[in-house]
């Protein structure tokens, strides 16, 4: 008969967590990466009209809840926060610290400046019409979209990419 300790199987269960919680939030960072220097810089090099018709088009497939995309959105955050409370009970010292400043960073970096600016810089371009605005609306519309919306996705992506490296970090130490 084996016996298993109940510190074991909370290890364990961290361990799979952690992979889980590692590969999540590195497929967000992935598609941040991908946006920050494939989406945008090919969507910079269309008129404004053709800007604002392609990002609609864009981020209405992730607003009707694109079920892949929005199990690995929704499923990083879960899993992490998850794998963060798991941590608390197996993990001590730079461990624990570790497993906190990843959750903290991805909370604080990747999901808050998404919700509070760019999810709302989504919602305000998906309200106009390119086609009944003039020339001088679409160039102001997309240069009070644009700058913003790219600089907050750079951070996102920093963010996103730092949190999965001390997610590696931590998986390589335990």
């Amino acid at each position: 008969m084996i016996v298993t300790s109940s510190v074991e199987v909370k290890l364990t269960m961290f361990h799979v967590v952690l992979v889980v919680a590692t590969f999540l939030c590195a497929l967000v960072a992935g598609l941040l990466f991908a946006f920050a220097t494939v989406v945008m810089p090919g969507l910079r090099r269309l008129d404004d009209g053709g800007f604002i018709r392609a990002f609609q088009a864009i981020d209405r497939v992730i607003q009707n809840k694109q079920p892949l995309f929005m199990s690995v959105w929704v499923g990083s955050v879960l899993v992490l926060i998850a794998a963060a409370v798991l941590g608390m009970s197996v993990l001590s010292g730079a461990d624990r610290l570790l497993i906190i400043v990843a959750a903290l960073l991805y909370l604080l970096c990747v999901q808050f400046p998404t919700f509070a600016i760019n999810v709302p810089l989504n919602d305000q371009i998906q309200k106009l019409d390119p086609d009944a605005m003039n020339e001088t609306t679409r160039k102001r519309a997309r240069e009070a979209f644009e700058p913003r919306w790219n600089k907050w996705n750079a951070i996102r992506t920093v963010g996103a990419s730092v949190a999965s490296v001390i997610l590696m970090l931590l998986r390589t130490r335990v």
